[in-house]
């Protein structure tokens, strides 16, 4: 059985948001990508060179985590060195959306301090964490996939210096999906804030409490396993 039909149920889940990022706006031109680890010798991504609200079931990908292709008529995605990357650096990873929401991408091309950073929402300090800024790189190379190296093990989403965003989750595609908007709303509300004033943050002892959430929903803690003990580690301890 070929693997677009043993995972039929996963191949549409993805193409459903495929198609929701690019209602959006959130991808544009044949740009960006997604991925989703099926299992551990398996990898489900989007192909080149497609706008990816056209995507259907038949043009996706799936890869090896090698990047070698398993099964798909298209070619993966240019940016698969990346993927590659990821899915080996941190195997607790299962899905991954690179796309350029706008308002979280005005963030990749200020020059200033990054608000991404900061505890200014509960759920965003919760679900999403802290969003570094990784440098700058050419698209579709391994340099740029090899900056990232320094951020991987510590975060789980990113900005590309002057790109856009990487947003990862040892969830499902659909939940990598509600992510990239919450963030997406929280830009929009932080770029408001900067336009009329300061920005107020969270406190530290708050999200010292906000780590009750994190227990609560059973929510996973940002970075590889074990590398951060608290929310206070993320946004107040360097």
């Amino acid at each position: 059985m070929k693997f677009v039909e043993k995972y039929a149920p996963q191949v549409a889940r993805f193409v459903r948001v495929c198609g929701r990022l690019s209602e959006l706006m959130y991808v544009t031109g044949h740009g960006w990508n997604l991925a989703w680890k099926l299992e551990d010798d398996l990898i489900l991504i989007t192909p080149t060179q497609m706008n990816k609200g056209d995507i259907t079931a038949a043009d996706v990908v799936f890869l090896r985590p090698d990047g070698t292709v398993a099964e798909g008529a298209r070619r993966p995605t240019g940016e698969t060195p990346m993927y590659v990357n990821f899915f080996r650096d941190r195997p607790d990873i299962n899905a991954v959306i690179h796309c350029h929401p706008p308002m979280t991408g005005a963030f990749a091309i200020i020059a200033g301090p990054n608000l991404l950073m900061r505890p200014v929402f509960p759920e965003t300090t919760t679900e999403v964490g802290p969003v570094p800024v990784v440098p700058y790189g050419e698209p579709l190379t391994q340099r740029l996939a090899d900056h990232f190296l320094p951020y991987l093990r510590r975060y789980n989403a990113f900005l590309m210096e002057n790109h856009g965003l990487v947003i990862m989750t040892p969830r499902d595609i659909a939940w990598a999906m509600m992510l990239t908007e919450l963030l997406e709303m929280t830009s929009v509300s932080l770029l408001q804030a900067m336009a009329v004033g300061s920005v107020k943050e969270i406190s530290r002892d708050d999200v010292a409490n906000l780590d009750n959430i994190i227990k609560t929903r059973n929510l996973p803690m940002f970075g590889a396993p074990g590398v951060n003990k608290s929310l206070v580690d993320l946004y107040f301890e360097e």
